[in-house]
């Protein structure tokens, strides 16, 4: 691991790592962050929940998350019965550790790295195609 602002490789045994939180953006009332460690189906109720009362939902995942934030999209528009349209985008999240020293003597620096992220944004079409529903409803 190398420190941000110089060229010295760091040694794991004089410095402990600290994973500070990675940003977030502003949380409108629609978004949803998926994690790793939150129930599967809870945050599939949630979004739901979101999609029946607005008609729209942000899923963004960062990460390890990023095949669970995908795998839920997919599942909810499967329930949709061709109702949901989907739009992802990917980006690029700098994250920020805080490496410690483990002796007085040592200088506490940073470390950036770069983390996937993906946000899918899940709307209702007010109106769907009459002949979708009837083949949605046949299956």
């Amino acid at each position: 691991m190398q420190a941000s602002g110089s060229r010295h490789s760091v040694d794991d045994d004089e410095y402990t790592l600290h994973k500070r939180i990675p940003p977030r953006f502003p949380q409108r009332p629609t978004d949803v962050y998926i994690s790793e460690k939150t129930n599967f189906k809870a945050q599939e109720s949630k979004c739901q929940k979101l999609l029946d009362s607005g008609n729209e939902v942000v899923i963004h995942g960062l990460g390890k998350a990023v095949n669970r934030a995908i795998n839920l999209a997919l599942q909810l528009k499967e329930k949709g019965l061709g109702t949901i349209q989907i739009c992802a985008q990917t980006s690029t999240v700098v994250l920020v550790d805080d490496l410690l020293p483990e002796t007085d003597e040592g200088e506490a620096k940073t470390s950036t790295r770069s983390n996937s992220a993906v946000h899918i944004r899940l709307c209702r079409s007010e109106v769907a195609d009459a002949s979708q529903q009837d083949e949605a409803m046949k299956t």
